[in-house]
């Protein structure tokens, strides 16, 4: 599904807060049940900032509490592992929320022994399931009270290996002609960035290359999602390496490619959310071919929506791709300006045909 900018998460005005190192200011007004209104409590480990996933994330509740009536509380407990289990135990015992939000994979051995301990509550988590099964000491309530969002990243995987390789074989981006490489950085060797990779590499081969000119490299250590400068590090040695474009799906670690971009004079594909409109260097900004969204945002929105109504389904997961317009990619006017309409229309048609099922992306899951 292509997003046209004015349409892809309205992120400018938050992000510009986030970027400064606040978190909105929603969490002063949060913590009473005298409003009368529904509150969540975005626990994240990590920190607002990252320009993507995070930011999509609190970008949706927002919108939530602004649009449908919540509250919102955010919690930021930083790139400190050992400080988040604590953080989670005392985000889930204090009285100030209805519903507590949390994502990634990391999360959810934390989410899947806290929720049956307050059975009172409601618990979000995205991008991972809890274990509903109750095995391995969790869920031992079935974890009825929590909900699982997961995406299928593998679909926007493909639609970025796609455009990557019609790129590199169209002579497309200027600088790059005689390139045929392209890099793609993840965050740690986990289900849920191989199965980014393993897309890309499928998108990558269906328009015509081979997965040999693609390079992969984990960021890993103690903050793969949180080290822009080791971000930086290895997107340097893919261009060095002849990659004519760099797709770093590492959080806060992949700001450090859009910097290496601009000294190599090189390209990068944006990831999870709009990152043309939230970096705030232009020659940055310049170097963003378009952005594989994964509309984290979008997500939360709607299980607000659902929530609402009474509709959302706790004690199970869903899974929203494509076909629900949960993943895509950005279409705007610098994106024209960079890629060929030949391109874009067979980009177009590679989104419809995955989005119908007459293609099967496959995945790390």
């Amino acid at each position: 599904m292509r997003y046209r900018r004015s349409a892809a998460f309205a992120v400018v005005a938050t992000l510009a807060l986030t970027a400064c190192g606040g978190s909105g200011g929603s969490g002063e007004n949060s913590g009473s049940t005298s409003s009368g209104k529904l509150r969540i409590k975005l626990v994240i480990n990590g920190g607002l900032g990252d320009k993507s996933f995070f930011d999509s994330a609190h970008e949706g509740l927002k919108r939530a509490e602004k649009e449908l009536g919540y509250e919102l509380k955010v919690v930021e407990l930083g790139s400190d592992r050992t400080k988040w289990e604590p953080g989670f135990e005392d985000a889930a015992s204090a009285d100030d929320y209805d519903i507590l939000a949390a994502g990634t994979f990391d999360v959810t051995d934390y989410i899947g022994k806290l929720a049956p301990e307050f059975p009172d509550k409601k618990f979000w988590v995205f991008d991972a399931p809890v274990d509903y099964s109750g095995k391995n000491g969790a869920c031992s309530n079935k974890c009825e009270n929590v909900y699982s969002v997961t995406f299928k990243q593998n679909e926007g995987g493909y639609l970025a290996g796609f455009l990557a390789e019609k790129l590199v074989a169209g002579k497309a981006l200027k600088g790059t002609e005689s390139l045929k490489k392209v890099g793609v950085m993840g965050g740690v060797k986990i289900p849920v960035i191989d199965d980014f990779i393993v897309g890309f590499k499928a998108g990558f081969k269906q328009a015509g290359g081979k997965n040999s000119d693609v390079v992969v490299q984990y960021v890993g250590g103690d903050k793969p999602f949180g080290d822009p400068a080791k971000g930086k590090e290895i997107s340097t040695a893919m261009y060095g390496q002849g990659a004519a474009l760099v797709w770093p799906v590492a959080g806060l670690s992949g700001l450090g490619t859009f910097e290496s971009a601009v000294t190599a004079k090189r390209y990068a594909f944006g990831v999870d959310s709009d990152q043309y409109q939230t970096l705030a260097d232009p020659a940055q900004k310049d170097t963003v071919v378009t952005s594989i969204l994964k509309n984290v945002g979008n997500a939360l929105y709607k299980a607000a929506q659902d929530e609402k109504t009474g509709s959302l389904k706790y004690g199970a997961v869903e899974t929203v791709g494509l076909a629900q317009d949960a993943v895509g990619y950005v279409d705007d006017a610098h994106f024209e300006e960079l890629v060929p309409d030949k391109i874009r229309t067979e980009l177009e048609e590679a989104a419809d045909q995955v989005k119908s099922g007459s293609v099967t992306v496959p995945s790390a899951f």
